[in-house]
């Protein structure tokens, strides 16, 4: 659990001062903030300094002015709810890529929070600030569809677990959904291996792929490489920056991640590596 002095630190990043007792009202405004403040990045991942999942770690990259992945965002998430008093679960899941089958991998941790409803009955509710643009605020763990500003979500039975759950993304995103496993997890072991092979394999998705996402009430922002992707309602436009300066720019003022734990010479070192992968991934695509 965090201490007082935590919990108000944690608050204060997302621009809350605060704390009220546990409600849904009070879960969506923490859920909405921490999606718009802290984006979903592999930034250490490809610099080649990954930071640990366990709690404890997760939460320093938080209250230190940091961010990270799934792993550090609903592992961070997840103990500031508890601290405030909310009934957390965590849960297997596996984010389902374009092109490919659903699937529970544990590549990613899903979160849900039981709640009482205005009759007294518990209701549970998915909640999810790792994914970088899915959802803004709680979605109800039932099944229907759901609008979330431009963004349209549905929320199904999963196809690759009985009695587990999908929530599928919007038709324009840049992956199809995530399928998460009904029991919970008490311990983040499981997820330690994928954590490994994520942050260190030359295999994973994320090794030499410079990736940034936030979501905002009214669409998002995703920094691929060198192209800053921006959504707004149903229209997407896409930005390529050719200079280091423009590109921290972008990425300290439409991401707020200034690079805190990384020297001038680290920054040089990130923005030729990005600005290289960036150009041969330019040549594959004319070839």
């Amino acid at each position: 659990m965090l201490t007082a002095e935590q919990i108000k630190a944690y608050l204060n990043r997302l621009g809350i001062e605060d704390i009220q007792a546990p409600s849904l009202a009070y879960l969506a405004e923490i859920h909405q903030a921490h999606v718009r403040t802290l984006s979903w990045q592999t930034v250490d991942i490809i610099a080649g300094k990954p930071a640990p999942i366990d709690i404890a770690s997760s939460v320093g990259l938080i209250l230190s002015g940091r961010s990270g992945y799934c792993f550090h965002l609903n592992g961070a998430f997840s103990e500031l709810l508890r601290s405030l008093g909310y009934d957390v679960s965590w849960h297997r899941a596996g984010v389902q890529p374009l092109g490919q089958e659903p699937r529970i991998n544990s590549f990613h941790l899903g979160l849900t929070v039981t709640l009482p409803n205005e009759d007294g009955d518990l209701q549970r509710w998915i909640v999810d600030v790792g994914l970088g643009d899915m959802p803004f605020h709680p979605l109800p763990l039932e099944p229907g569809e759901y609008v979330q500003g431009p963004y349209r979500y549905k929320v199904t039975a999963s196809s690759v677990a009985e009695g587990g759950w999908r929530l599928e993304h919007d038709p324009l995103a840049s992956f199809v959904g995530v399928d998460f496993a009904p029991e919970t997890v008490d311990s983040l072991d499981e997820f330690l291996p994928k954590h490994e092979f994520y942050s260190r394999s030359p295999e994973s998705p994320w090794y030499n792929l410079f990736l940034v996402r936030q979501r905002h009430a009214d669409g998002g922002n995703e920094l691929r490489g060198c192209v800053w992707i921006k959504r707004q309602g149903d229209a997407v436009q896409k930005e390529e920056l050719r200079t280091k300066s423009q590109w921290l720019e972008v990425l300290a003022d439409v991401f707020g991640e200034r690079l805190v734990r990384y020297t001038d010479l680290e920054r040089d070192e990130l923005w030729r590596k990005v600005f290289r992968l960036h150009e041969e991934w330019k040549r594959s695509q004319s070839s």
